[in-house]
């Protein structure tokens, strides 16, 4: 599927190497004027070469939307309810770099999954299995945060751990609005500075790391979530899991809590705990929904490794190109897009319910 949402939905489409990733908004609500500038901030967080600690990749990523909005302003325009149709134009894509590729798998990648399944892949940095891809998912969200600011719902996410340096402190005793005062995105500048060494030394020695990207979404009203398949966790894990190296999903207190007792679990009402993470029996009470989401560390690493060609037989092959040492920063923008497109279609399924009587 290359489709997100039940009525805030994206389809997404374009590979890594070709001429632009894109996609189409249906179910956008009308009359929301969007600033342009704000969709474009996202991207500008999610590109690639935004640091000394990202791929050196240079493109603008750009946004043009094509339909689904009228012009307001130069930097505004306003939702026509139709479907909204954007591009963000590749321009700086070296397919030759992977020209020994043609015939190599490798590993960890999709690679061999996608030759498999398909009977063919495209070599040129993965095409629809790239990274890349997540640019549709960063202008979607950012619609979507312009749809549920005047509900006064709010996301953030931020790098909570990288290798084993982790920014332990609860999220009410973090200054959110620190996030971006450093290329690493984490809140405690101190904690900051010695992941961006680690990440740094890491990609010395030609190899990667993974860790952790924390998120909280405030202001969510209580209801939201549709029992019994369709819980808000289940859609915001389903959400969080479809990002490229996203390997594990928690809210409250997650895999935490399962070492405690119900004694120091429960909530008790009126609200003055929230081990839950906001969320109770599929739907939401209410508080903060706090969550995480673990990242492997990037596959592509540039050292020799073993693996295999088309034929099936071995050979030794190293990496080259331009890649991320650590995907958290460039993680975080995307975590908070995939939230708040779960919590608008969400909160969009509630408004078409039957009054109740």
């Amino acid at each position: 599927m290359n489709t997100i949402g039940t009525i805030y939905r994206l389809t997404s489409f374009g590979e890594s190497h070709g001429p632009a990733i894109g996609g189409i908004i249906d179910g956008c609500p009308a009359g929301i004027k969007l600033d342009i500038n704000a969709i474009q901030a996202e991207l500008q967080r999610r590109r690639p070469g935004q640091s000394h600690l990202t791929t050196s990749r240079n493109e603008a990523d750009q946004v043009e939307l094509l339909s689904g909005t009228m012009p307001v302003t130069t930097d505004s325009v306003v939702t026509t309810g139709t479907p909204i149709a954007f591009i963000v134009r590749n321009a700086d894509h070296r397919s030759a770099d992977y020209d020994a590729l043609r015939d190599i798998f490798r590993p960890s990648h999709a690679d061999f999954t996608y030759w498999t399944k398909y009977g063919l892949r495209d070599h040129r940095g993965g095409g629809r299995s790239s990274a890349r891809e997540t640019i549709s998912r960063v202008v979607a969200g950012a619609i979507a945060r312009q749809c549920l600011r005047p509900q006064g719902i709010d996301i953030r996410a931020w790098t909570q751990q990288v290798g084993d340096i982790a920014c332990d402190a609860d999220w009410t005793h973090l200054n959110l609005d620190n996030i971006e005062n450093n290329a690493v995105r984490c809140p405690d500048d101190d904690v900051a500075r010695r992941m961006e060494e680690l990440i740094m030394s890491v990609r010395a020695d030609g190899d990667t790391i993974g860790g952790i990207v924390s998120g909280v979404i405030t202001g969510c009203p209580i209801g939201l979530g549709e029992p019994v398949f369709d819980k808000l966790h289940a859609r915001l894990a389903a959400a969080m899991m479809s990002i490229n190296a996203a390997k594990g999903f928690d809210y409250g207190m997650g895999f935490a809590g399962c070492t405690r007792r119900g004694s120091e679990m429960n909530d008790p009402l009126p609200f003055t705990t929230n081990h839950s993470g906001g969320i109770q029996g599929g739907i939401s009470n209410g508080q903060p929904i706090y969550f995480r989401v673990a990242f492997k560390p990037v596959p592509t690493i540039l050292r020799p490794q073993q693996t295999i060609d088309i034929e099936g037989r071995a050979v030794e092959y190293t990496p080259h190109g331009r890649h991320d040492p650590c995907v958290l920063p460039r993680a975080v923008p995307i975590v908070e897009a995939m939230a708040a497109m779960t919590i608008l279609d969400a909160l969009l399924l509630n408004q078409a319910r039957p009054p109740q009587p």
